[in-house]
């Protein structure tokens, strides 16, 4: 124990004994220079020397723990140390300032700070010209925390934090770090516990999982080159645009030899030319954001500011970002606020309390995935997710937020039982919070960066979740419609002799088609967990399952909504999808799976460059009923039309394996139809059964038209016509 009689003034035993415990609340107040005293604790040291311009001033070890005391030098200084046969040189991290102002405090506690991850985090600065890293964490309800690294050989007591009051924020410039350094944070409770070491919940890059700790980066540096895309955007991503996403999985789409993991580079270099070839106009991967299990596929966040290590760096993933972009393709990115894991380097009872989440199990407790939910009430924690939404936005040009689970969000009793959820305040079972959360985090997307989108996957009729929030609604661009997506699917899975008394499952979707403005999603969630994969799911032997998945996509590319294909599905991928293994590529060695991916190819550059078939996606003006109730022979008949005097398209799908020859439709204009598309194409692998190349309309009534067409109808099929050039 220090002898207090020899203390200098203004130390006591008491303050000494906190810091070498690290237990001191304000390890600011006792280390650093005071009052012409120099303090520093220094376990590694046997010897220390303040050294500045004025020259050298040994300091007196006053505890034989590594507690250091002596004159102050005057102006900036040095500490020499010694131990053994080993001399260095620090700066001593508690001569330097804040480096947070007191407007990024204010912003901090009252929760809007619009560009949290600019302060927050760990950022390499030049601090009263030094340079080092500067580090900030939100932990209100902390007795003490401490960064640590290999730097400081994870000694806790070593460079404890300094506390803003207000926000619960705490600090600390460690000057002389740089990039690449691995830390985490040593978070003693309000009891005195010490917690599992955190990662930090806005450091912008983690360790390689299954390793935990974050990485000093900074803010991703990329130059980038993409403004001709980003001045377009606005344009491109609209209800009128033609929006074809490719859903992707970046650790299982491709891999190279020997199973290896490709990077964010090396997928550019792939990606790019095939969605060429393919002629889709986005892709949406799925969660970038880094995640400890890889098995939870990105759904199951700890590092909502870091592109995951698996496949770079955050400037690698920015490129792959930039190089999409040149080639005119949008890039989606699935976000994941409505629940987090409970790993203990993550954000659960991040400072020793309910930081994050909320106390209450029954509400705070995720049943379906054993996950913790956002207290999305709290101030902070909302301003903590809305900043992650616009990081992504904001430094890698993301143009869209897909946002996962959100009727999960949406309903305090979603998945539980009664008495397992608290009714809100006036007693029913919205999540108020989280709708309030919602409606501010995409007002704040579309307004800071313009052109900028976010898309719900939500499965409930929950009433205006793509309507703008100054009408009353959530404010998502668009819904993912996966009512349609069941109904279909489950009209596919049947017997054709059975589906005469099932037609309701394919136009059912059309009685709310344009209640939100939908995507129709073929998602990965269509493709596991024993579902097996699509064309598994069709009905009849292989050459029918074939021809029913053929005729399935061109009935979805001509239904109104935009759309969204899982990867691998559209070569028909032949096994569930497995996240450890590359697609299986080798199968479009099959005419049947190359015809596949042929069709989606020519149903994406048909959607795309026919305005009948895009402008009004998310309008009832654009579609109309030729003939839905002929269930007996399974048949269908629609138009699609346009707002820009473009002609119209009439889609006719017969599904049942039966050729109708003679089959007559109404069409809405006289004169000659061509078929455009036509999935039994045998280019596609069909039987190529077609229709000629020019049908004159004849002035024969049906379908309630003075004009109409007499077809040949393929089998298992959907035919695409449109008025034939003069």
């Amino acid at each position: 124990m220090t002898d207090v009689a020899s203390l200098p003034d203004g130390l006591t035993s008491s303050g000494i004994e906190a810091i070498l415990r690290g237990q001191h609340h304000d390890p600011f107040a006792i280390l650093g220079p005071h009052d012409g005293q120099l303090r520093v604790f220094a376990p590694q040291a046997a010897e220390i020397r303040a050294v500045s311009d004025d020259g050298a001033i040994p300091l007196q070890r006053i505890h034989p723990e590594g507690f250091f005391c002596g004159p102050a030098p005057q102006g900036p200084y040095r500490l020499a140390m010694k131990a053994g046969g080993h001399e260095w040189q620090v700066d001593d991290p508690y001569r330097f300032g804040p480096v947070l102002g007191e407007m990024d405090e204010y912003l901090l506690a009252e929760g809007s700070h619009r560009c949290l991850y600019d302060k927050l985090g760990a950022h390499p600065v030049t601090h009263q010209g030094v340079p080092g890293v500067a580090f900030a964490v939100w932990a209100p309800n902390a007795r003490r925390v401490s960064v640590v690294g290999h730097f400081n050989a994870w000694d806790g007591r070593r460079h404890p934090m300094r506390r803003r009051l207000g926000p619960g924020i705490w600090e600390l410039f460690i000057p002389g770090l740089t990039t690449g350094e691995i830390y985490k944070y040593e978070i003693l409770s309000a009891h005195g516990e010490r917690l599992p070491l955190k990662a930090d919940p806005v450091g912008f890059a983690h360790q390689l999982p299954p390793e935990t700790a974050s990485v000093v980066h900074g803010l991703p540096d990329h130059d980038w080159r993409d403004g001709d895309w980003m001045a377009a955007r606005a344009r491109r991503q609209d209800r009128q645009a033609p929006i074809s996403i490719y859903e992707l999985h970046l650790g299982s789409w491709r891999r190279g030899g020997d199973a290896e993991i490709l990077d964010y580079d090396a997928i550019a270099d792939l990606l790019v030319p095939y969605l060429e070839r393919m002629a889709f106009t986005h892709v949406e991967f799925l969660p970038v954001s880094e995640h400890p299990f890889t098995g939870s596929w990105g759904y199951q966040p700890v590092g909502l500011f870091a592109p995951t290590s698996r496949f770079g760096s955050p400037e690698a993933f920015a490129r792959l970002v930039d190089r999409l972009h040149l080639a005119g393709f949008g890039v989606i990115m699935d976000w994941v606020p409505a629940h987090f894991p409970s790993d203990a380097h993550g954000l659960a009872q991040f400072d020793g309390t309910a930081l994050y989440e909320h106390a209450d199990p029954r509400q705070g407790f995720h049943q379906d995935w054993n996950t913790l939910i956002y207290n999305f009430g709290r101030r902070e924690v909302a301003n903590f997710l809305q900043a992650s939404a616009l990081y992504w936005v904001d430094r890698f040009h993301v143009d869209a937020l897909r946002v996962d689970a959100v009727a999960s969000m949406l309903y305090l009793d979603y998945s539980r039982q009664p008495g397992e959820w608290v009714p809100n305040r006036h007693g029913g079972n919205q999540n108020l919070e989280a709708i309030d959360f919602l409606r501010e985090v995409n007002t704040r997307v579309t307004t800071d960066h313009p052109g900028a989108i976010t898309i719900a996957e939500e499965s409930t009729a929950f009433p205006m979740v793509s309507r703008p929030v100054d009408e009353g609604g959530l404010g998502f661009a668009f819904k993912w419609n996966m009512g349609w997506m069941h109904d279909t699917l489950a009209y596919f899975r049947l017997d054709p002799i059975h589906r005469q008394y099932h037609q309701n499952d394919l136009t059912f979707g059309l009685v709310y088609a344009f209640s939100e403005d939908f995507v129709l999603p073929l998602s990965h969630d269509e493709v596991v967990h024993g579902k097996g994969s699509l064309i598994r799911q069709m009905a009849g032997d292989r050459w029918q399952k074939f021809a029913n998945l053929r005729a399935y996509y061109a009935f979805m590319w001509t239904h109104p909504g935009k759309k969204l294909l899982f990867m691998g599905c559209e070569f028909a991928q032949d096994r569930e999808w497995n996240h450890d293994q590359s697609l299986d590529w080798h199968l479009l060695d099959d005419p049947l799976h190359a015809g596949v991916q042929a069709l989606v190819a020519d149903l994406n550059r048909l959607y795309r460059d026919t305005p009948a078939l895009h402008r009004l996606d998310c309008d009832p003006d654009g579609f109309e009923w030729i003939d839905s109730r002929d269930a007996a022979q399974s048949v269908l008949v629609w138009m699609r039309k346009s707002d820009d005097g473009a002609p119209p398209v009439v889609v006719v799908c017969n599904l049942t394996p039966v050729v109708r020859e003679d089959y007559r439709i109404g069409v809405p204009l006289p004169g000659a139809w061509q078929e455009v598309l036509n999935s039994d194409g045998a280019a596609y692998g069909g039987s190529g059964v077609a229709n000629p190349a020019a049908l004159e309309s004849e002035a024969t009534v049906w379908h309630g038209r003075d004009q109409s067409l007499r077809l040949t109808l393929p089998p298992l099929a959907t035919i695409v016509l449109m008025p034939a050039p003069s």
